[in-house]
């Protein structure tokens, strides 16, 4: 774990650098408060700390302040090493954000000890934070895939509706289905079609840009959310992945297996649509189109979709 140490007397700092090294410590060392507040303020600042009470430039109490009023999602463990014996004085350092102190001349036992239980603090946050967000991916992600399930792609695409009604700029969406998918569940088997739609996932991935957004809607069926995509772009890409679905079979552990996609696509901005249901309902009755038409291939939202003609889906 990394460690700053904030001391100006050249000899303590030295001695505390030794020890903590050898305690398995990534020791930062700052000979003032100056310097010490500069290695606080990077990104990647340490999250265990000693300070000494009395530094050069800022003391070890005003950083405490300091790094308190800054905050942060990551908690910052702070010992005060000190040669103040005065109670009311460790209060004040106390109440200014450190969470213990160490009298100098300093215990190398009991310094040990003080850190290891920072330590276990730092360790029990992040402890938190991974358990936080497991569960946060658990609740946004298809578990199948790794894509965003069906509401937060939902989520995201109404974020960026209303991102294009601030600035003017258009959003497209394309929703894709893997043709006949019920055919290869039967002929190969479930697990051989649950590999089939990572496969798939994967390969999107692959074509889009970092900002655009996959999500599993529902069974064999993808929606795709492309800010800043007008139809042209977006019916450029929609093909780009059809080919990329079609030219090569799935490998599979129950072989290749053949697969095609049908893709319908639908932009915002030129009808003035923003209602994000009108926008996948549009992705949708186009690639019913494409559908209808023969499957394995794509299909750009007409104004009559736009108005909400109604129609059904198809495998």
């Amino acid at each position: 774990m990394r460690i700053l140490v904030a001391e100006d007397d050249q000899v303590t700092r030295f001695i505390l650098c030794a020890r903590l090294a050898e305690w398995g410590y990534d020791v930062i060392a700052a000979g003032d408060g100056n310097e010490a507040w500069r290695e606080l303020q990077a990104e990647d600042a340490p999250r265990l700390v000693i300070l000494d009470w009395k530094m050069p430039g800022v003391d070890g109490v005003e950083l405490c302040r300091r790094v308190r009023r800054k905050g942060g999602e990551l908690y910052t463990y702070i010992i005060l090493l000190t040669a103040q014996q005065d109670e009311g004085d460790l209060v004040t350092g106390m109440e200014a954000g450190a969470d213990d102190y160490i009298t100098k001349p300093f215990k190398t036992g009991e310094l040990r000890v003080r850190l290891r239980a920072g330590r276990r603090i730092i360790e029990l946050q992040n402890n938190l934070i991974e358990a936080r967000e497991a569960l946060r991916d658990k609740a946004t992600h298809d578990p199948l895939t790794g894509l965003w399930n069906h509401g937060e792609i939902l989520l995201i695409l109404d974020r960026e509706i209303s991102r294009t009604e601030r600035d003017g700029s258009c959003v497209s969406v394309i929703m894709a289905d893997l043709d006949h998918f019920k055919k290869v569940n039967d002929g190969y088997g479930h697990m051989a079609g649950d590999e089939v739609l990572r496969l798939t996932a994967h390969r999107m991935h692959s074509l889009v840009r970092d900002y655009d957004s996959i999500g599993r809607y529902g069974g064999e069926e993808f929606l795709l959310v492309l800010p800043g995509c007008d139809a042209s772009s977006a019916s450029d890409l929609a093909e780009r992945l059809r080919l990329s679905i079609c030219a090569a079979g799935m490998d599979t552990a129950e072989g290749m297996i053949p697969i095609t996609i049908s893709l319908g696509v639908a932009t915002i901005g030129k009808w003035s649509m923003s209602d994000p249901e009108d926008l996948v309902r549009a992705a949708d009755l186009a690639l019913y189109r494409a559908k209808a038409n023969g499957r394995n291939r794509v299909e750009i939202a007409s104004e009559d979709e736009f108005k909400g003609d109604e129609m059904g889906g198809g495998a």
